[in-house]
């Protein structure tokens, strides 16, 4: 048995492009999974280097009051769920660099400051696991 020219997949005119996500159509949560760098992030090496040459960064810390605790870099505490109704804290003029645990919800906090207006704003990739790895491993990882 051959192709068939009107197959979804094979066929002339395929309507099917990729397969499905199978953990997500079924509702799997996988392994959390460190953010992958993208453009305007910054590597936890480079924002070391930068803190330790005295540059004006305004660290912002948005993982939850419980994680703070756990460990932090001494940036600006806003969880992410109070970031829209706290965003009027933050100076749109600095600098501002973003983390979380992994880099995720970091990530999500720097495309709604960009959309807020902001400018000049950055996800520390990996987040502080990462720099707990690649830093400062007196840093706990949790």
């Amino acid at each position: 048995m051959g192709k068939s020219p009107d197959g979804r997949a094979c066929g002339e005119h395929p309507t099917v492009a990729q397969l499905i996500d199978y953990e997500q159509f079924c509702g799997i949560r996988g392994e959390q999974k460190p953010a992958t760098a993208t453009i305007g992030d910054m590597t936890p090496e480079e924002l070391k280097q930068r803190l330790d040459a005295g540059d004006d960064l305004f660290v912002l810390d948005v993982r939850d009051p419980h994680e703070y605790q756990i460990c932090n870099l001494g940036g600006h505490l806003i969880p992410l769920n109070d970031l829209p109704k706290r965003v009027g804290e933050l100076d749109p003029s600095r600098e501002i660099v973003v983390h979380c645990k992994l880099g995720g919800r970091s990530a999500k906090a720097v495309d709604f400051l960009k959309q807020a207006g902001f400018t000049r704003v950055h996800n520390l990739a990996g987040g502080i696991n990462a720099w707990s790895e690649r830093v400062d491993p007196k840093v706990p990882k949790y």
